[in-house]
């Protein structure tokens, strides 16, 4: 079986979408400014330099679903999507997209931000599998809290796992692998897979893709 994975912020996506939900949710006056704000930059700087507390980061994004009725969350999504995300998807990720679905047996989005941001963003993509961390509902309603094993870094790994467990696959079934990252973050199933490309990539992945002569592309503009 060929596989196509992508990551998704700063990879196909121009900007972060978790990042600019936060930055969404200030703007609309729903979290305070100077309370919020800094905190968004400061973890957002910690998952560039690969040092982010993936577990408290959930607690700061997540909480803010569990204040709000699920129709609210997904009309401000909806806005967040118009205003934030579409003019950061080019047409080259798109076509890039697309080449994939075209050759592989399967392609996935496959990245550490959370389902409720990023679920509309792969179906914009027309990419019908998504690995992402889970938000945890009870009865329709998110509690605020992340389930199960955060997709992130090595646990990116462990996730798509159970991801082809779930449709009866074994990593070894993946005859040929592609996964496309712009982040250091990434590492651990970049080095996985038959053909890890960088993308934009960070200032460390960059120097590791030259050392390993992993092919560097853009998809900017």
């Amino acid at each position: 079986m060929k596989l196509a994975l992508f990551d998704l912020d700063n990879t196909l996506l121009a900007g972060d979408s978790d990042f600019e939900w936060a930055q969404f949710l200030i703007s609309k006056g729903v979290l305070d400014r100077e309370v919020h704000e800094a905190k968004n930059h400061e973890f957002y700087e910690h998952y560039k330099a690969g040092t982010l507390d993936i577990h408290a980061f959930l607690d700061f994004q997540l909480k803010p679903l569990a204040r709000h009725p699920r129709p609210q969350l997904e009309a401000w999504h909806r806005e967040y999507m118009a205003t934030h995300i579409q003019p950061m998807i080019t047409d080259k990720a798109r076509a890039l997209v697309r080449e994939h679905q075209q050759t592989a047996d399967k392609v996935a989005i496959i990245t550490a931000t959370n389902r409720f941001v990023t679920g509309p963003i792969a179906k914009k993509f027309g990419v019908e599998h998504l690995i992402a961390t889970e938000v945890e509902e009870i009865d329709g309603q998110y509690t605020g809290r992340g389930t199960g094993i955060p997709c992130f870094k090595e646990h990116k790994i462990t996730r798509l796992e159970m991801w082809l467990a779930d449709l009866g696959l074994l990593w070894e079934d993946v005859t040929e692998s592609w996964f496309y990252s712009d982040s250091l973050n990434d590492l651990p199933l970049l080095s996985r897979v038959t053909h890890p490309v960088a993308v934009d990539p960070d200032d460390t992945l960059e120097a590791h893709a030259k050392l390993n002569g992993w092919p560097i592309i853009s998809l900017r503009g």
